[in-house]
């Protein structure tokens, strides 16, 4: 890892260390996790398909784990940062998985949004909901190392837009999201979360489902724009929400918009030389035309209706949506 990626790992977590003793991370600490896609480790039942299938999780951990990528994704870097493993999934744990809860739990669905999308999976209120029963069900769950991530990675825009509605009524669902979001920071905390860390949206013109438009060539600015002026609304809002909390920063921003354009950079400064990457914003994975995605399989000939590159570790993005392992180290 190269001197400026460790710089933007310690700008986005370095304010979630809680330190204890001489220790630079304690030994109790768990992490709890809400949200979609970006930080699902596996929650979507496995027969759904999908993440739980090839060729996901072929990077790590060889078979498909229900992530949405070939491997590990932001959840497992950021519970490697705070120097505590990937806690266990809450559908994991609900179906008898004897795995310890030591580490907190993952609540985050894919598809999922703060209000209810084209998935029919838990928002983010009902993440928190079996949250709060969890801690009704273990006395003992939460330590006062505890720590919360919220990730948002735009569902709830993808169902807007999907619904006909138009750029012209954006900020009031832009307002309506953060307001809502706000209350779920506000709820988590008041169930005894001392330190929670929030996702800004990614730039979504970058994504390859849009890029795709333009060869992969190009982000675009119209969704790069909405992009940004959620994460304006959200700053905002966050800052005000701390200043209520006597400044004592209870509630973090985790830039992903500014994290996804360094790395996207630092990833085109190596294009040359020995990197084998050769569109930036190309999936790996990808369908073999515009009606398939990545894993998907013809039902009756079991003919594969997608490709994948020489190597997932030249790509960034791992299908239309998600970036690759390599993505999210990087």
């Amino acid at each position: 890892m190269n001197k400026h990626t460790c710089l933007v790992f310690f700008c986005l977590f370095s304010s979630l260390t809680v330190t204890i003793s001489d220790e630079r991370f304690p030994v109790n600490l768990k992490l709890f996790v809400f949200g979609d896609s970006y930080a699902d480790t596996g929650n979507w039942p496995k027969s759904y398909g999908g993440s739980w299938q090839e060729p996901y999780g072929i990077t790590f951990p060889g078979t498909p784990s229900g992530r949405f990528s070939d491997g590990r994704v932001l959840t497992d870097y950021i519970a490697g940062i705070l120097g505590t493993k990937s806690p266990i999934t809450y559908g994991g744990w609900k179906s008898g998985e004897k795995k310890s809860i030591r580490y907190g739990m993952n609540f985050a669905y894919g598809g999922t949004g703060v209000f209810n999308t084209l998935v029919n999976q838990p928002n983010m209120t009902t993440q928190i909901n079996y949250f709060q029963q969890l801690i009704q069900q273990k006395q003992d769950l939460l330590h006062a190392s505890s720590i919360a991530i919220l990730s948002l990675a735009g569902n709830d825009y993808a169902t807007y837009f999907t619904s006909n509605h138009t750029l012209k009524d954006l900020s009031g669902l832009t307002k309506s999201v953060i307001s809502q979001l706000v209350s779920n920071l506000k709820r988590i905390h008041e169930l005894g979360v001392r330190k929670i860390g929030i996702t800004t949206m990614e730039p979504l013109g970058c994504l390859p489902q849009f890029t795709v438009f333009k060869s992969y060539q190009k982000c675009s600015n119209t969704e790069n724009s909405i992009a940004e002026f959620h994460n304006q609304v959200l700053v905002e809002s966050v800052r005000k929400l701390n200043n209520e909390s006597d400044g004592k920063s209870l509630f973090v921003i985790l830039d992903l918009y500014k994290a996804f354009l360094i790395a996207l950079n630092l990833r085109q400064n190596l294009s040359t030389g020995n990197s084998k990457l050769e569109m930036l914003l190309k999936p790996c994975c990808q369908g073999v035309s515009k009606e398939y995605s990545c894993g998907n399989v013809e039902k009756d000939t079991k003919i594969l209706k997608y490709s994948v590159c020489g190597n997932p570790n030249d790509s960034f993005f791992w299908d239309m949506i998600h970036p690759s392992q390599r993505g999210w180290h990087a």
